[in-house]
Order: structure tokens, then C-alpha cells, then sequence
């Protein structure tokens, strides 16, 4: 988390949050602050509770995993806000989003242009989550998995791996990182063609990272050349 982060979750009267989420910044929490805690797929009614709280004149920070801006509450907050008609300030503070979290873990995968797709076909339909997978796949973008797998969705990862593979090498790298910087994370370096054998380290707190067909590894590293070597001498 930022300074600024933790500042507002700090100084908030109200902080609310998914539970797991609360867990995580339990730490820091003070014993006077309302809690907010609502289950996965609740998201709705943490962020209408929140905008609620802070109608009343509630100083309220609502907190999300990585960056709030990327598949997390910032949009819906806008959102209900909007079809509310709440104008209470809202502030949008940055944090670092699992695709650099993971990124960095792996070594410099993300060098090159690239795109983020989530698996999760809760909000939007496989068949467009495959449209993305493949013209991503064509235009040689890195490609970074969101939700690749639950205990529920277990199919998507490899209809994706398959997607990707009709436009590039098996031998291609991929990366699996799992709770990134948290005590629990996991890190593990493999192929396109090895994606699904892995399937069992996959689930919601991971993220995948496929590599595009310049992507290389070196040393346990996985790296997208930037183009440096083709313009300078490098050695």
C-alpha cells in the first residue's frame, strides 16, 4: 500500500471492505473505527453501504485488493453514485495492481505492450472474454490473466492457453503468481504448453502472465525485450 493509503484507511471513521480484505489491514486498524465487512460477489451493498455512510458526513475509506481502479470498486462507486445522484467527494487512491505485483516477481515480462483480460465470465460473457483472448493473442500482446480460476470456473484457463497457442510457440514463457508479497505467495515460472498442468496452483489470488513471442527467460527470469538490442549494441 501507498503512504496515502494507509493515511486515509487510518484516519477513516468507517472503513469497509470484503472481508479478506479487512483481514489484511486489520493491522493497522483502530478499535474506534466502524468495520463493513460483506462477503465475495456482495459488492453492491458494500459500496451502496459506503456511499450511504458518507452521505451521512462520514469520513469513509473503502478498501480493495491492489489497485481500486482495476476490476475492483471504483467504477461501481461511480457508478451507483451516479444513478443516485450522490455527490459526496470521492477520492481515488492509487495502489499497486496485481499485474505490476506480479510482474515484478517474475522479473520484466510487462516491457513490451500488453493487455490485462479477466476469465471471470461472472460479468461478462465467455464469448466476449474469448474475442479479447484472441485478437490479443494475434496482435502479439503480453497477455495477463485476471481471475484464471475458482473453485467453481475451472475450464478457462486452459479454453484461454489453447486461444493463445493457435498464435504462438508451446515454448513460449508464462508465469503464475499467486498472493503476490503476502505470506502465502507463490511463484512459478513455465510454458504456454505447461499453463494447464499447473492448474491445480491456480485459483482467485492468482494471476498469469504469458509472454509474446519475443518474451525470453534468463536466470529463473521472465523478460519482454523492449526492442534495445535492435537499435544498440547490448554486449
Amino acid at each position: 500500500m501507498s503512504q496515502r493509503a494507509i493515511q486515509a484507511i487510518t484516519s477513516a471513521q468507517v472503513v469497509a471492505g470484503y472481508r479478506t480484505y479487512l483481514e489484511l489491514v486489520a493491522g493497522i486498524l483502530r478499535p474506534d473505527q466502524e468495520r463493513i465487512g460483506t462477503a465475495m460477489m456482495q459488492e453492491v451493498e458494500r459500496c451502496r453501504e459506503a456511499l450511504h455512510q458518507a452521505a451521512r458526513g462520514r469520513s469513509v475509506a473503502l478498501v480493495c485488493g491492489g489497485d481500486p481502479g482495476v476490476y475492483a470498486m471504483a467504477g461501481l462507486i461511480f457508478e451507483l453514485a451516479r444513478a443516485r445522484g450522490c455527490e459526496v467527494p470521492i477520492e481515488i487512491i492509487p495502489g499497486i495492481s496485481a499485474v505490476n505485483a506480479c510482474a515484478a516477481l517474475l522479473g520484466a515480462p510487462l516491457m513490451h505492450d500488453f493487455a490485462t483480460i479477466s476469465l471471470s465470465d461472472l460479468l461478462t460473457p465467455w464469448n466476449v472474454i474469448e474475442k479479447r483472448l484472441r485478437h490479443a493473442a494475434e496482435a502479439d500482446f503480453v497477455i495477463a490473466l485476471y481471475n484464471p480460476a475458482s473453485r467453481k470456473r475451472r475450464m478457462q484457463l486452459g479454453r484461454a492457453r489453447d486461444i493463445v497457442m493457435e498464435y504462438r510457440p508451446p515454448e513460449t514463457p508464462a508465469g503464475i503468481v499467486t498472493s503476490a508479497y503476502r505470506k502465502d505467495q507463490a511463484i512459478l515460472l513455465t510454458t504456454l504448453d505447461s499453463l494447464t498442468g499447473h492448474g491445480r496452483h491456480v485459483n482467485m489470488q492468482s494471476t498469469v502472465i504469458i509472454g509474446n513471442s519475443r518474451t525470453f527467460t534468463w536466470n529463473g527470469l521472465m523478460v519482454t525485450p523492449r526492442g534495445y538490442g535492435d537499435k544498440y549494441r547490448l554486449s
